[in-house]
């Protein structure tokens, strides 16, 4: 039975000071330094291993993978990343602060923005400092401008589909460090969760989320692994 990590990146410091983060790269602070080093602590005290690695290209996430297998001992796995576990894409609301905005267009508005399955954010303005287009590690890709959660998962499930699960068809271990939304993608994926039920899930920073998949990636268990 293939085994499947999920964790979301450590703290970082827009989750700090509660800004609204998507594709911006931002790094983590050290509670989310020290959330990434007990994740890691505590997969190898459950006797946790994996073949396989796969992040997003955003520091906060490769840098919580790597604080992760440090303690493992398996700084040496293969590592793929990938745009396509990218945070979701906030348009412009990159870089605001949640209550401020709240105050300015009301608290519904930006439980729309934040909560609804397929109502993105307004799109970024053209030359805001937070357009990423010429940003190298994102050549030849079409940045978007925002996304809802509903892009995100358009764009999560085919790298899902062309490079994670064949893997772990083949029998890997497999271990995923990504972030809020692009982890709900494939939970909403693995567990079928509704659309109207997966905007409420919360997924905690630094907590690994243990899937026990069958042959056919069909999920016969999900658990924190802090509860076991």
């Amino acid at each position: 039975m293939p085994t499947l990590v999920l964790v979301r990146h450590g703290q970082s410091a827009w989750n700090l000071e509660n800004r609204f983060t998507g594709w911006w790269d931002v790094d983590l602070t050290e509670q989310g330094i020290d959330e990434a080093r007990q994740a890691g602590a505590l997969m190898a005290a459950k006797g946790l291993d994996f073949d396989l690695c796969f992040t997003s290209l955003q520091t906060r996430a490769i840098k919580t993978l790597n604080l992760a297998l440090e303690p493992m001992l398996r700084l040496w796995l293969p590592v793929e990343k990938s745009w396509r576990l990218n945070e979701r894409h906030y348009g412009g609301l990159t870089g605001l602060n949640k209550a401020e905005m709240a105050a300015r267009v009301g608290e519904e508005q930006v439980r729309i923005w934040r909560r609804s399955f397929d109502i993105p954010p307004p799109p970024l303005e053209p030359g805001s400092r937070f357009d990423l287009g010429g940003d190298r590690r994102y050549a030849g890709i079409a940045v978007p401008q925002t996304e809802s959660l509903k892009d995100t998962i358009a764009r999560v499930l085919p790298y899902w589909e062309s490079r994670i699960a064949p893997a772990l068809r083949e029998g890997q271990r497999v271990l995923i460090s990504a972030h809020g939304n692009s982890l709900r993608a494939l939970v909403k994926h693995l567990s079928h969760i509704p659309d109207d039920e997966i905007t409420g899930l919360e997924i905690p920073t630094g907590q690994p989320i243990v899937y026990q998949l069958d042959d056919a990636l069909e999920s016969t268990d999900r658990y924190y692994l802090s509860e076991r």
